[in-house]
């Protein structure tokens, strides 16, 4: 498998299969989610969609990044996830980087959103398709993200070699800018980060599904998928 790494803006509109990596904290809130039960996350591509969408939608949530909204129900924080029943809910998820970097291979043959804690499955349902090349999203810092490179990379590894242990590339995002940034808002008590954050992000094979995003009613929609199941 040949694998290209770039960052939103060069990545290519339409590649055959995509795999949008954002480690800390959307797609490790999204995994996250589906872990609690949530049927569905559907990405926007503003703050103003996203609420537009919960607003017309009775029962839908909205999550988003940075410091807390009024009318969203979760500032993209994994550990605070906890505190919300999401079992059968819809979430629309806005954030900067993430639902971003999907939104734009969304017209990819195959769109798959990872982070660490799906990130073996994420290898499994790469290494059925058969992919002889796969593209790499790094979403963070314009492409230069360490966190989501390392989990980019580890993917890629797991493809070629099923028993690539994580410990080297979970370093390497252990001691990224994102996860001093959160540590620091913890220190400073920013408002929609948790101390658990960082460790839940790191939480590496922990799911038992990969993420696959495709179109939906004109919205781009991301679902649990399990390993052997189909994908598009």
């Amino acid at each position: 498998m040949q694998t290209v790494f770039t960052g939103i803006s060069d990545a290519p509109a339409a590649p055959d299969i995509a795999v949008v990596i954002d480690v800390m904290r959307a797609f490790t809130v999204a995994a996250s989610a589906f872990r609690r039960g949530a049927e569905r996350i559907v990405f926007a591509g503003t703050r103003e969609e996203a609420l537009e969408l919960k607003a017309r939608n009775p029962g839908w949530l909205a999550f988003q990044d940075g410091a807390p909204v009024p009318g969203f129900d979760l500032a993209n924080s994994p550990a605070r996830l906890r505190s919300l029943d999401v079992r059968g809910r819809t979430i629309v998820q806005k954030t900067t980087a993430g639902t971003t970097g999907a939104l734009a291979v969304a017209d990819a043959g195959l769109v798959l959103c990872a982070s660490f804690p799906v990130a073996g499955t994420t290898a499994e349902v790469l290494r059925g398709t058969g992919a002889r090349t796969v593209t790499f999203v790094v979403t963070g810092d314009d492409g230069r993200a360490e966190e989501d490179l390392a989990c980019a990379e580890y993917i890629a590894a797991r493809v070629r070699e099923a028993g690539t242990r994580p410990d080297p590339y979970l370093a390497r995002a252990r001691r990224s800018a994102a996860a001093a940034r959160l540590a620091e808002g913890v220190r400073r008590g920013w408002a929609g980060v948790h101390p658990e954050d960082v460790e839940l992000c790191l939480a590496a094979d922990s799911a038992p599904f990969a993420m696959a995003a495709a179109r939906v009613d004109g919205h781009l929609v991301l679902r649990p998928v399990a390993a052997g199941g189909p994908v598009s």
